[in-house]
């Protein structure tokens, strides 16, 4: 990581490398924990799918509406978590998710039916909803200027890495359950412990957010000046002109008032325009089809010939791509910015989603049992890695950043709770969509993900701010 140290502030005055910047690293990292338990999450229940569809003799359809029930509860608690952190401060909000989310795997390992089930992960999906917009907007809080955009990516960071140890503890437990997903373990089945294991993420999750300190944003918004400064001082240094820096806040906040779904509206088509951009980056990240990837990757492999029981390596490779891409973009956003970044990967995504599209119009078969010529099949699976390589190095980070900054203050846990709704309610649409889409056309369907790609390029262009290099009490 290059050092910025001397980068100038709007105020004019230096910007120096904080005293303590691996103490700033670990706060990010402990509040990106959130993102972990999503990834976490919505990779585990793919071990478990077979197990409690034959636990419950559920059919596909009910399956994927239990699958999908947690983006449910993540675009509730996305939605109101913007008011719960500012009355009650960023921190508590991250204990009651921890909690939920605790809560969640323990209900989920031990259902006695499937709505019961259904019911938990609609808990889980709540905290991971509140984590999802507390976590960015209180690491771009507490970020200097400087490092905020590289801090802000430890988000999509945590998420993916989630995902793949996710993948990797259930393929530990299926080997203790020789390979079988309803197998015997300490008395329960191999799937339970998936679910279960969750609590383990949650409780530490909840742990670290005893240890790291409050927004100092919030503090100033509730009279706490004193602990502002001794967060600031933590965070940005003990150089920083500290009584200027907390009377900047106050200034900021001084017309201000507390952020309701109310202040939102006011604009042309109901929200304002900067809500609409950022509900923009939401849907369109969802949209370009990534999480089809994640969710229904044994498709793909399968039908070039993979045997389905070494899915989890090939499924493991892709969380590997998917964690490279994400640290190439830690790496470029505070240096060539969010929304060249941005464009780059709309183009690669939109090339690689197009070349996927053209291999699956040659696929023979339909539903899971279907397969491709030889080099239709290899096209197939380099452009899939390609393109979560693209959304990784771009969109996955970018996303994310740019909703922990590109909001007024007077606006920013609102704005960033409708804006994080809106994106899990679209993960919801793609998720419950791709299995209809792939039995009417599968190359149409990568066509429909190619089209949102191409459209994102425009957006970015035209409304996407660009907001590397400013303080938090500029955006307005």
């Amino acid at each position: 990581m290059t050092s910025t140290a001397q980068e100038p502030t709007p105020g004019g005055s230096a910007a120096p490398r904080p005293e303590h910047l691996g103490r700033v690293i670990f706060i990010a990292a402990a509040a990106a924990m959130g993102g972990f338990l999503f990834g976490y999450d919505s990779s585990v229940i793919n071990g478990a799918v077979v197990a409690i569809r034959e636990r419950f003799d559920v059919g596909s359809e009910a399956l994927a509406q239990v699958i999908a029930a947690a983006l449910i509860g993540c675009a509730l608690g996305a939605a109101t978590a913007g008011r719960i952190a500012d009355r009650i401060g960023r921190i508590r909000c991250m204990q009651i998710a921890s909690v939920l989310f605790t809560a969640s795997a323990i209900g989920s390992a031990l259902p006695f039916a499937l709505w019961d089930l259904a019911m938990w992960r609609v808990i889980g999906g709540f905290g991971i909803g509140m984590a999802s917009v507390i976590g960015p907007a209180y690491i771009a809080e507490v970020s200097p200027p400087a490092y905020r955009g590289r801090l802000a990516s430890f988000q999509q960071a945590a998420i993916v890495i989630g995902i793949a140890v996710s993948q990797l503890v259930n393929w530990g437990i299926l080997n203790l359950a020789d390979g079988d997903q309803r197998g015997d373990i300490a008395g329960l089945e191999a799937w339970q412990w998936m679910l279960g294991v969750m609590v383990v993420p949650a409780v530490v999750y909840g742990l670290l957010s005893f240890v790291i300190p409050e927004s100092p944003r919030y503090l100033v918004s509730v009279g706490r000046n004193a602990e502002a400064r001794k967060v600031l001082a933590e965070v940005e240094g003990k150089r920083v002109d500290l009584d200027g820096r907390v009377a900047e806040i106050e200034h900021a906040m001084r017309s201000e008032q507390k952020s309701t779904f109310k202040d939102l509206l006011g604009g042309r088509f109901g929200f304002l325009p900067i809500v609409w951009v950022g509900i923009g980056l939401s849907v369109f990240q969802q949209l370009v089809g990534i999480n089809v990837i994640f969710y229904y990757s044994s498709l793909l492999w399968q039908s070039v010939g993979i045997d389905p029981s070494q899915s989890f390596l090939y499924s493991f490779e892709t969380s590997v791509v998917n964690i490279i891409g994400t640290v190439i973009a830690m790496a470029l956003v505070d240096r060539i910015g969010r929304k060249p970044l941005a464009l780059i990967g709309s183009a690669g995504m939109a090339v690689s989603l197009g070349l996927a599209a053209w291999a699956f119009s040659f696929k023979s078969g339909t539903g899971d049992d279907i397969s491709l010529p030889h080099a239709q099949g290899i096209v197939a699976l380099v452009a899939a890695n390609c393109f979560v390589l693209f959304f990784a190095l771009s969109w996955g980070v970018v996303v994310w950043v740019l909703l922990g900054e590109m909001f007024p203050g007077h606006i920013r846990a609102a704005a960033l709770g409708v804006a994080a709704a809106a994106q899990w309610i679209a993960n919801w649409v793609i998720t419950v969509s791709f299995p209809t889409l792939s039995d009417w056309n599968l190359s149409g369907a990568y066509m429909i993900y190619t089209g949102f790609a191409l459209l994102s390029i425009p957006f970015v262009l035209k409304w996407v701010p660009e907001t590397k290099g400013k303080a938090l009490e500029e955006m307005g």
